[in-house]
């Protein structure tokens, strides 16, 4: 056939699925033409709205959620419509419309209340713990039975307990029909037991070994302590925080192109042992070649660069660079530009395994302080917090002064908390204010208590204590302490800014009775009445200089069967003598807190003189540092030294007896009785000595029931030291040595201070300690 023979066929076919598809056309029209009709012959306007079915649903609900109202015209579109309105509620299982005339039926059948929610087999998760879940996901007591939500539940109860740790767990749940349209739901949980990490096997690793890769990982495969810190317990969070920590190790070392190419975690069939394998590219290690510095710098160049922690041929390393680029904004930011950004751009030369550092430095506009706002301070005067701010109204907005000022404030203990903000002026670019908001907590303690100290026995308290009289920041102590060691009684006055610019004044009067025999001392007893005044001078923002005089009359009784150096200086000495002390000291203290702090340090350098002219004429010199260094996962380092000596001079041969240093207890050398270490007299009692050394070595170990570090602590210590008499030279051989585990709890009656101690060296005659407790007050 030719091509054209062939035309008018194809036309003929074309021209039959025109004629069916204008048939179809037709054929719809007709039918859309029939129901719309069929619908318009159905419509009728609203006169009323009858309800049926409802039980515990209100009308009013229902009529809330019911798109149609008396009046509308109501056709099978606006009905279809309204059943689907009503069944998004989620309150009913079942919503049929129907017509009554020109009455709309709505007829429903309501989903059941939960009327009772039970667990049972739930040991280690809290039934309140697994009922707040259940809330946040709209599943509890009185809320509408839903059978989507409730599969939903018995999902993230599985959730629960994987994240816990324990992959065998089984969730059960029934429904039971209840009258009124109620349904109790309990749940029945098989827990198993947790999944342990048996292994955790890094690939691809050659430049570190598994072990050095694994120290900071937060999961870790079963050991002592995993009891406690449950690392041995997969998480996925805790995995992917581990993933990152391994990333930054690598990044810290100069391995640019690190990369984790691949993490498996596989369980073994019984649910009870995990393993996990971390693929990696380690790549190559780069050094630095050379760094710059660009932009405005504001302050010198040779400033900035004593700031870089990254200099040519270093290992790169991330962490460097970005305490680098902290370090430069920080510095701008003492200069008014509180939001400067310095960015780091590396340039990375893969031939040579090398990277060029530029640090961008862009500081913006600089910031000033237009109004320091404080808020919550009720009781406090302003002035008290105004004397303490470091950042000045007017001048330009120093990140450094206004953290400093917190801190200061913080320091007062007067506050619970110190929150800054620092908003923006409306309208202005450059301008700042300070807001401070403190929640004050009460100042003033009347206590009437009893402890026990391991050195006195039974103590009993009654004081009374004002830190912060009539909101000047001023401080009151009048106290009555009674033990078997000693009666105190004493009045103690400290205005803190007794001048203008910060020099402090103290006062103290007491009357003092002490029986050395029950300190674990000599056989003699004190009567002491003495007063004092006390005036520290700032020398800078961490550095105090405090001066003194103190006079003191002491009734000296020794016992008819004291040893013969007690005797000895009684006859010497005479049984009442009066003493005009002259005191100073200096101190350096950048701690974060004075008690229970985690980081800084404090130095101590004192002295106290008896002036010639005084009955018994010394002297003592003292000197103690203390040092806070954090650790990684949250392990804090301390170590912590004192030096005590004395002697006598002019009419007093040697330190005399009831100035002798002692050490042995809670707060020297532990796990010896305390004031038992050093010199003894002819009976064989401790008599003290002028030389005294302590030294101590700690590790402030995670909480791990809490976190709150501010109340409760526990450490691991190594205690040394020793006491020497004035015929004694210092000899590392006679230190006494001690370790153990303690802890230190601020009650609301008292700080509750104990140890558990061992000692590594003894030697004769030394009267060991293991237990120690100190409650209630402080000790002789």
């Amino acid at each position: 056939m030719t091509a054209r023979q062939a035309a008018p066929q194809h036309d003929n076919q074309s021209l039959v699925v025109i004629l069916t598809r204008l048939r179809m056309t037709l054929a719809a029209f007709l039918l859309c033409a029939v129901v719309r009709a069929a619908a318009a012959a159905d419509a009728f306007v609203v006169e009323d709205i009858r309800l049926e079915g409802l039980q515990r649903i209100t009308a009013g609900t229902v009529f809330n959620y019911l798109p149609i109202k008396v009046g509308d015209v109501v056709d099978g579109t606006r009905t279809a419509g309204a059943v689907r309105a009503l069944f998004k509620t989620g309150f009913f299982r079942d919503v049929r419309l129907g017509r009554d005339g020109e009455t709309l039926v709505v007829s429903v059948i309501e989903r059941p209340s939960i009327d009772s929610i039970e667990f049972t087999g739930n040991d280690d998760l809290e039934t309140d713990d697994l009922m707040s879940a259940l809330e946040r996901m709209g599943f509890a007591q009185g809320r509408v039975f839903n059978r989507s939500i409730f599969d939903q539940v018995k999902q993230e109860l599985h959730r629960t307990y994987f994240a816990a740790g324990k992959y065998g767990a089984q969730v059960t749940g029934t429904v039971t029909p209840l009258e009124r349209n109620r349904v109790a739901v309990k749940f029945r949980i098989s827990e198993g037991v947790v999944a342990k990490i048996r292994q955790i096997h890094i690939v691809g690793n050659a430049a570190f070994d598994d072990d050095d890769l694994l120290d900071d990982f937060e999961l870790d495969t079963t050991g002592f302590f995993s009891f406690i810190s449950r690392s041995d317990r997969y998480s996925k969070p805790k995995l992917a925080a581990d993933l990152e920590t391994l990333r930054s190790f690598y990044l810290d070392k100069g391995f640019i192109n690190f990369n984790i190419d691949s993490t498996q975690v596989s369980i073994t069939p019984d649910k009870k042992d995990v393993y996990v394998t971390i693929n990696i590219t380690e790549g190559s290690r780069y050094l630095v070649r050379d760094v710059y510095l660009q932009g405005a710098l504001i302050v010198p160049e040779e400033e900035l660069f004593e700031l870089v922690t990254i200099v040519q041929g270093d290992v790169f390393s991330r962490k460097r660079v970005t305490e680098t680029a902290r370090r430069i904004g920080s510095r701008l930011g003492n200069e008014g530009y509180s939001f400067a950004n310095v960015n780091a751009a590396p340039e990375i030369d893969d031939a040579e395994k090398k990277v060029d550092l530029t640090f961008f430095v862009d500081p913006g506009k600089r910031v000033y302080v237009r109004r320091i706002n404080f808020k919550g301070n009720t009781k406090t005067r302003d002035e008290v917090l105004r004397r303490e701010m470091r950042q000045m109204e007017g001048g330009w907005m120093s990140t450094e002064a206004i953290e400093r000022s917190r801190t200061r404030l913080n320091r007062l203990g007067f506050f619970e908390s110190v929150d800054v903000e620092t908003p923006a002026v409306p309208g202005a670019s450059d301008q700042v204010d300070v807001d401070l908001t403190v929640i004050e907590r009460p100042t003033g303690n009347l206590l009437l208590g009893a402890g026990y100290s391991d050195s006195q026995g039974t103590v009993f308290d009654i004081s009374v204590t004002e830190e912060n009289v009539l909101g000047t920041g001023n401080q009151l102590r009048v106290s009555f302490d009674t033990s078997k060691v000693n009666r105190d009684v004493s009045v103690s006055w400290l205005n803190p800014y007794w001048t203008v610019d910060g020099v402090s004044r103290g006062i103290d009067v007491y009357n003092r009775r002490t029986d050395a025999s029950e300190a674990n001392l000599a056989d003699y007893d004190l009567d002491q009445i003495g007063a004092g005044v006390t005036f520290g001078i700032p020398i800078s923002e961490l550095t105090r200089v405090n001066a003194g005089l103190n006079a003191e009359q002491t009734d000296f009784i020794a016992s008819s069967s004291a040893s013969e150096e007690v005797k000895e200086f009684e006859e010497e000495n005479g049984g009442e003598f009066i003493t005009l002390l002259t005191t100073a000291a200096w101190a350096k203290d950048d701690r974060d807190s004075r008690f229970l702090p985690t980081r800084g340090s404090l130095t101590r350098l004192s002295g106290e003189i008896a002036v010639p002219g005084s009955d018994l004429t010394y002297y003592k010199l003292f000197a103690r540092h203390q040092r806070f260094v954090p650790l990684a996962r949250e392990f804090v380092f301390v170590l912590e030294g004192e030096v005590g000596y004395g002697s006598g001079f002019g009419g007093t041969t040697e330190l005399p007896l009831i100035e002798n240093f002692f050490a042995g207890g809670l707060r020297s050398v532990r796990g010896f009785k305390a004031n038992t270490l050093g010199p003894r007299d002819s009976q064989g009692e401790p008599l003290g000595g002028n030389l005294k050394t302590v030294g101590t070595a700690e590790v402030i170990l995670p909480l791990p029931f809490t976190k709150d570090s501010r109340t409760f602590r526990i450490t691991s210590f190594f205690d040394m030291g020793n006491v020497y008499g004035p015929e004694e030279d210092f000899d590392f051989d006679t230190l006494r040595y001690s370790t153990g585990i303690a802890a230190v709890w601020v009650t609301p009656v008292g700080p509750l201070t104990m140890s558990i101690a061992k000692p590594v060296k003894t030697l004769r005659d030394d009267e060991t300690q293991g237990f120690q407790l100190t409650f209630g007050t402080s000790f002789f």
